[in-house]
């Protein structure tokens, strides 16, 4: 008989809510990447260290605690490297690891990972802010080369959540079976 999952250590997701149906377009972009946020912590409400690093499948080193850490830094990179021109070191790659954020979580401390998620969070949410024009230009150029606005960084954002929202959706159907939206 196996035992029942330890409880977590970490806060659980706050209450995820839908997005407004009617509101002005910076109103909705912020419901909306707050939505996919919120969305991936609740897919890993309720899982011990061990289900957060469980893997994909090979050769895939996807796992929950892997897609909150590369999240961590999506939100690093866009909001305060790019939009702000702030230089930030990275939290969990480096040049020489340039997946550390998807392969290193044999060691993690998923405690401190799931508050590293919510400190960017918070910074990302008040860099945002502080930009009442979506039409901003960033202080970085995607690539060197291309000007990036305040709004195409919501876009890519709320993108890049769905996308690993969606591996986070597969992910815990593999550790336990759990579906849902």
């Amino acid at each position: 008989m196996t035992e029942p999952a330890s409880e977590p250590e970490f806060p659980p997701a706050e209450g995820r809510q839908d997005p407004p149906f009617v509101a002005d377009e910076r109103t909705m972009l912020d419901a909306w990447l707050d939505f996919h946020r919120a969305t991936l912590l609740a897919k890993c409400e309720g899982l011990d260290d061990g289900q957060l690093r469980t893997r994909s499948a090979p050769p895939s080193s996807l796992s929950l605690l892997g897609l909150v850490r590369h999240m961590s830094e999506v939100e690093r990179s866009w909001f305060r490297r790019t939009l702000t021109g702030e230089e930030v070191a990275p939290l969990y790659y480096s040049d020489d690891n340039e997946d550390g954020d998807f392969d290193d979580v044999g060691d993690a401390d998923a405690v401190a990972d799931f508050a590293a998620f919510r400190a960017e969070v918070d910074t990302s949410r008040a860099v945002a802010k502080r930009h009442s024009d979506l039409d901003a230009i960033a202080a970085q150029k995607r690539r060197g080369v291309h000007d990036v606005s305040l709004r195409w960084i919501y876009v890519h954002m709320i993108e890049e959540y769905a996308r690993h929202n969606g591996h986070a959706d597969l992910l815990r159907e593999r550790i336990d079976g759990s579906t849902g939206d």
